[in-house]
């Protein structure tokens, strides 16, 4: 290594020796310098390309490269180059085998300037950085340039091999960028014997390398949401062993129910009356209705209460009780009977009722975000991160279902008393393995918050309901829907369809960067949920905040001004 130290020590000198003070092998050491601050840059490099492949899976292999790249191309390499030369120019000075040639060594031993002196003694015959740290010579003024030189200079060049490593790992955990720049931090500690001006004029060298390394590795880009979504495969688990047979269990004496004689037979006995099977104590009828909720394209909802149970439900009639909407509502209680989370709506039952089927659902209590958002004003970053994550756990739970909702938006999203969000009206939902059940023509999802290529025509998809997510969170945080508002219904149809760029995000939003990605025209270049709610999570984490607290903070409307057009694309 102290052989190519002195051949890359020869080259920087070719490379860049002007004779002026303070001397071209000054100079050609801080250009020596350089060319070692190459070798980090190629590393960080190194690690965004192979990210474009791997993404964010740290498995062995991934953190073994990562470790392996720091270790050699960060740490071992600079510091025994750094090392090589400082000895070139100590054996230089004393006389001994340098490895630089003798006309070389003929124009190290010139001066060009007084408070230099000869270059060979400057640079290889003084003390070396712990020695000068730790045991000035010299006077004040002296050591606080050396202070200056061999702490500061690391320590400004160190900021910027920290974005390199940062920036290496774009789109995912930064925690792996670690093993980019602690070894960096080692190879200043141990570059301590190295020749204190030796040690100087590298760092001269090494710090503009280490700003400009930042463009190769911004270039080399982020990895593809395609290759962060890409599903991990995991190992099945091994079946368990079979137990060995017992004997069948004796079975339990068969009960049998007293029988139960009329009504008329029992007529003279004291106490009440038995019932006949599926009847109430009102009249038959189980769920007594309180109240209209809502009326929308597919039923009624109502306010009801059970009366066998005694608890509020909410009861959602089909307005046309015909064969298809009988056929929509049994395969919407299949959907939400298939999901359970706790930011998803509940589905009791599905009985008949004298003007139809009759969904039941959990009623509750609270109000729509577009009711709190008109109201209030918009939500913060923080509320509307929590919203994100929670509703995106709740959808990507539907989608392992294989069950699509198709109809986000912020009326279908209920805030309860204590702020947590839930998601309802599953009414157009489908498992992806129905049909559409849809008559021709017939639109599917609000105009203002449906996805491009849904309001093109083509069929809905998991990465539909992230737009869609998307699109109600971007209107929480600003109050307008992405596209901008429509004077109707057809029209915000027709710029969905067109794929009119978002004009409304919220652009002081930390989340503005993942809304635009989220937004994306194209469905595959679009962040699965699942890669959302780790993003925002992780966005949350760093804020100290948690992912399952309330949405209810409101942030007052003269601040939410700050939305304002995005240029269109083109």
């Amino acid at each position: 290594m102290n052989a190519f130290a002195s051949w890359l020590l020869s080259l920087a000198h070719t490379l860049f020796n002007p004779g002026f003070c303070p001397g071209d092998w000054v100079w050609a050491t801080s250009a020596a310098g350089a060319l070692i601050a190459l070798f980090p840059v190629l590393g960080a490099v190194i690690v965004a390309m192979m990210r474009k492949f791997t993404g964010n899976r740290y498995d062995a292999v991934t953190i073994s490269v990562i470790a392996v790249t720091g270790v050699v191309l960060v740490f071992l390499v600079p510091w025994l180059l750094a090392n090589g030369i400082s000895g070139t120019f100590r054996a230089a000075f004393t006389g001994h085998q340098s490895g630089l040639s003798a006309s070389e060594v003929g124009t190290l031993n010139r001066q060009y300037c007084g408070f230099i002196g000869r270059q060979s003694q400057y640079l290889g015959g003084g003390q070396n950085v712990f020695e000068t740290l730790f045991y000035p010579s010299g006077s004040t003024l002296a050591y606080g340039y050396y202070l200056g030189a061999l702490v500061g200079l690391p320590v400004l060049t160190m900021f910027f091999i920290m974005l390199q490593a940062r920036t290496a790992m774009r789109r995912g955990q930064k925690w792996p960028g670690r093993l980019l720049w602690v070894p960096y931090v080692i190879f200043v500690v141990f570059s301590a014997t190295v020749e204190a001006n030796t040690a100087v004029h590298l760092w001269l060298g090494f710090l503009p390398v280490a700003v400009l390394g930042l463009i190769p590795v911004t270039l080399v880009g982020p990895p593809p949401w395609s290759v962060i979504n890409r599903p991990r495969q995991e190992r099945k688990p091994e079946p368990p062993p079979q137990p060995r047979p017992t004997p069948p269990p004796v079975p339990p004496k068969e009960y049998k129910p007293t029988t139960v004689a009329p009504a008329q037979q029992l007529a003279s006995a004291p106490g009440p009356v038995p019932l006949p099977p599926g009847s109430t104590a009102n009249g038959g009828e189980r769920y007594r209705r309180v109240r209209r909720l809502g009326h929308g394209g597919f039923g009624t909802v109502w306010q009801a209460v059970d009366n066998q149970l005694g608890r509020t439900v909410a009861l959602k009639i089909a307005h046309a009780p015909d064969q298809d909407t009988e056929e929509r509502m049994r395969r919407e209680a299949r959907a939400l009977a298939m999901v359970s989370h706790p930011n998803c709506v509940k589905v009791y039952d599905l009985v008949e009722e004298p003007d139809g089927l009759a969904l039941v659902m959990e009623y509750l209590e609270g109000q729509a975000l577009a009711t709190a958002v008109d109201a209030q004003g918009p939500l913060d970053d923080i509320a509307a991160a929590r919203l994100w994550a929670t509703t995106a756990g709740a959808l990507a739970a539907a989608h392992e279902k294989g069950v699509l909702h198709r109809d986000i938006k912020p009326s279908n999203i209920i805030l309860d008393p204590g702020g947590l969000p839930h998601l309802i009206d599953f009414g157009i939902a489908r498992s992806r393995g129905d049909s559409t059940m849809t008559a021709t023509g017939m639109m599917i999802g609000t105009p203002d918050f449906v996805a491009p290529e849904q309001a093109a025509g083509a069929a809905a998809s998991p990465a539909s309901d992230a737009w869609q997510l998307a699109a109600t969170v971007s209107y929480a945080l600003s109050g307008y829907p992405p596209r901008g508002t429509r004077e109707s219904p057809m029209a915000a149809l027709m710029a969905a369809a067109r794929a009119e760029p978002a004009s409304r995000l919220p652009q002081r939003s930390a989340h503005a960067r993942l809304l635009i990605a989220s937004l994306d025209n194209e469905p595959r270049r679009r962040p699965t949920l699942n890669a959302v709610r780790r993003e925002v999570e992780g966005w949350l984490a760093r804020a100290g905040k948690s992912a399952d607290g309330p949405v209810t903070r409101i942030v007052p409307r003269q601040q939410a001004s700050g939305t304002r057009a995005l240029p269109p694309r083109a």
